[in-house]
């Protein structure tokens, strides 16, 4: 199968067209599309399917929980499929079945482990009064992000360990999962255990692993599972500099 990538557009305020990939037979949004969420319009009628998993941003100034089931709605109605801690099968055109598996992840602050929470919780502190988003009526602050992210990481690895007739799975987070997607700008400081999580143990469950929200590129690999992120970022930062949206994975190489 081959998989079009597209993530951080951030079109609340970039300027940017997404373009069909002329021989793609699928397209992920990997989060940070709009934190409007109006440029969603801009994938109603793509011309393969789509899914969509949520980016931090797309809970930007909104309660979480509401926001989820709002965003669902109004994804679904644009002809998009969301996965928010969910897995669908899809054939390829070689009748091969692929496993997706989606969540945000989030962040659970402990990418340098639970000795080095602390001081992540800190740092992360910042990027949630970014946000300014709620969930129960509070500020959806660091404890309440760790625990939603370890409940999808639960979820995660549950599905991740359930047998199927599936050929490969893909799992598509928005939060990186392993430090070696740290931004190369920042390194390993402890605001990067809020964009990496260290999900390590789990990479040899799929075959392919997507993400965003570092707004650089990678590919690589971790023992037989390829991570691949192909963030756009802001351009006035130039994050966009080399980014190739017309880029296309294959689940299958050959």
């Amino acid at each position: 199968m081959k998989i079009q990538l597209l993530s951080d557009l951030h079109l609340e305020t970039e300027s940017y067209q997404p373009v069909p990939a002329p021989d793609a037979e699928l397209l992920i949004l990997a989060g940070d599309i709009d934190a409007t969420w109006l440029s969603l319009e801009l994938f109603r009628g793509w011309p393969v399917p789509v899914l969509f998993v949520p980016g931090n941003h797309e809970f930007d100034r909104r309660d979480v929980d509401d926001a989820r089931e709002a965003l669902r709605r109004h994804v679904q109605g644009l002809g998009l499929r969301m996965l928010d801690d969910e897995a669908v099968v899809m054939p390829d055109a070689q009748g091969r079945r692929v496993r997706f598996v989606g969540c945000t992840r989030w962040c659970d602050f402990d990418a340098f482990g639970p000795a080095g929470r602390e001081r992540a919780m800190r740092a992360g502190g910042y990027f949630q009064k970014v946000m300014q988003s709620t969930r129960d009526g509070e500020d959806f602050g660091v404890d309440a992000v760790r625990a939603l992210a370890l409940d999808s990481r639960a979820w995660l690895a549950g599905e991740l360990s359930r047998q199927g007739e599936w050929d490969a799975t893909v799992v598509v987070t928005h939060f990186a999962p392993s430090l070696k997607s740290a931004d190369p700008r920042y390194g390993r400081q402890p605001g990067t255990a809020s964009f990496c999580n260290d999900d390590e143990a789990l990479l040899p469950f799929a075959q392919l692993w997507i993400h965003g929200h570092v707004h650089c590129r990678h590919d690589y690999r971790l023992g037989d599972t390829r991570v691949v992120s192909n963030a756009r970022g802001h351009s006035r930062r130039g994050e966009a500099d080399g980014f190739n949206g017309q880029r296309v994975l294959e689940v299958f190489p050959a």
